[in-house]
């Protein structure tokens, strides 16, 4: 019997490609959307416990993959971060105990923020968290918030490092990048361009987020990263290889971060360990289907 996965945030950027691997996998995948509901998809508010059991009760999920949520940095109201992230995903897990839901697994969705500037190259799950800013500080405070149903609930947690592809928001930075290279700008204006960071392909997150929910062991964190990090400029060179155009680029002070991580690469041991076929991409072969070549 085909089971039912219940997928919050189905209609964002990373969801596309969930729904589109957890099908693949041969899931039936009910999107939790607040409006407009398509095709099995239900509609609730993570703030409203009441539709989120109404929700739940229609489609007794198997599984639950939460990524809904507040997930820009620099987004503009601190509350609005722990009003989605935190209680979003308090009322999701009572609706689901007091629903009594017939779930195998529910994957939570946290962020590699979490871990603010390790004093470590590549950071492995046993680092201690110590987030700085509000984003990361929602989500870490999500995961404290969710251990407490460990005893009722079936509960993974991942922590996916930075990872881009086709269709994500124009204000995160490579697809702002892909499109000045894409419209041969002359110039971009970037923020810290001292950094570096895992830029993986969420093609390849989207396989890890299916098979996990398959196979992880529940009250267990998972990176979900590459183990590879880029500095900024080459991701800028890897453009210029590809497109033969060549930018300025111009650091803008009102872009700069005051608290910016300077380098975050995970460790992905354990995900390997647990899923040793997840697909590899490389970033220049990632720029190049963003860049349509």
């Amino acid at each position: 019997m085909q089971k039912t996965v219940l997928l919050t945030g189905s209609q964002g950027f990373t969801g596309r490609y969930v729904r589109t691997a957890l099908e693949a996998d041969g899931f039936k995948v009910v999107g939790l959307v607040q409006s407009n509901p398509q095709g099995h998809d239900v509609q609730a508010d993570l703030l409203d416990v009441g539709s989120l059991r109404t929700a739940v009760a229609a489609v007794q999920p198997n599984f639950v993959v939460h990524l809904a949520a507040i997930a820009f940095v620099a987004h503009s109201s601190p509350e609005a971060f722990y009003q989605v992230n935190l209680f979003g995903t308090l009322n999701l897990l009572e609706a689901l105990h007091a629903e009594k839901a017939p779930v195998e697994k529910i994957l939570l969705s946290s962020s590699a923020n979490v871990y603010g500037n390790p004093p470590v190259s590549k950071v492995s799950e046993s680092v201690v968290p110590a987030p700085i800013n509000h984003y990361a500080m929602s989500k870490l405070a999500m995961e404290h918030m969710a251990r407490t149903w460990a005893d009722r609930l079936p509960i993974v947690f991942t922590r996916p490092f930075n990872y881009t592809g086709v269709g994500q928001e124009g204000n995160f930075l490579i697809p702002k990048i892909v499109k000045h290279f894409s419209e041969r700008s002359s110039m971009i204006e970037l923020g810290n361009i001292d950094v570096e960071r895992e830029f993986n392909d969420v093609r390849m997150v989207a396989q890890a987020y299916s098979g996990l929910m398959q196979t992880a062991p529940v009250d267990e964190v998972f990176n979900l990263c590459s183990g590879v990090g880029y500095q900024l400029t080459e991701v800028l060179h890897l453009c210029e290889e590809l497109t033969s155009h060549t930018l300025k680029v111009a650091v803008n002070p009102a872009l700069v971060r005051a608290n910016e991580l300077k380098i975050l690469v995970g460790d992905a041991t354990r995900l390997n360990q647990q899923l040793p076929q997840l697909p590899c991409y490389q970033l220049k072969e990632t720029l190049t289907w963003m860049l349509g070549l």
